[in-house]
């Protein structure tokens, strides 16, 4: 491969670009702390080395090829972070009609690192990433498959870095975020941000 050190610095900033990863890890480790973060952040990274292979493997291409696969995981990604938006804020309206339960309990048998996978696997635009962006750091005429593996480890690895950074940041600030009127308002802002990103997804249209 060509040009390893700009990948990396173009995947860091790339990797800064606020999305549903970050939304929902945002979101997880306000309602389950640090712990809930980090399996989230794990969760995308799965989600995100599937994508690696699925790319090696020539499926990504035919995701994208088809209009019917490409249709059927741009809705179920969309329809899941939609759904991910409502139950945030119908949590959100329940907790402040009775402000004596504990929000954690509306969320105790959800699997943040489940989560985190099936947001990162469902979005059709990650493998349009994967077939855009890596082949353009490929040397002419050289296989793809080491290249891709070791790019898509690195992006990975860079992502895991900068979301467990990230989400140990929040924790640090727990106990301001966790004051019943900051939670009430970030978890509004992140319900209606995953709300936001499944409705732009859903629109997305097939390159």
């Amino acid at each position: 491969m060509e040009h390893f050190g700009l990948f990396a610095f173009m995947s860091f900033l790339l990797i800064l670009l606020p999305g549903p990863d970050t939304g929902l890890a945002t979101q997880n480790t306000m309602i389950y702390g640090r712990k809930g973060g980090v399996q989230t952040v794990l969760g995308s990274a799965v989600g995100t080395l599937a994508h690696t292979f699925a790319a090696v493997l020539g499926l990504s291409a035919l995701i994208v090829k088809s209009a019917l696969l490409f249709s059927v995981f741009k809705y179920a990604g969309a329809l899941y972070l939609i759904y991910l938006g409502i139950t945030s804020l119908i949590a959100l309206r329940r907790n402040k009609g009775n402000p004596a339960a504990d929000p954690d309990n509306r969320h105790r048998n959800r699997s943040p690192l489940l989560q985190g996978m099936l947001t990162n696997m469902l979005n059709p635009k990650v493998a349009v990433f994967f077939l855009t962006f890596l082949p353009q750091f490929l040397a002419a005429g050289a296989e793809p498959l080491v290249p891709f593996l070791l790019m898509g480890l690195t992006y990975t690895v860079m992502t895991v870095v900068w979301m467990f950074f990230y989400v140990c940041l929040l924790d640090r600030i727990g106990a301001w975020l966790k004051r019943p009127s900051v939670r009430g308002a970030m978890q509004g802002v992140t319900g209606f941000v995953l709300l936001g990103f499944g409705v732009k997804l859903a629109l997305e249209r097939r390159p």
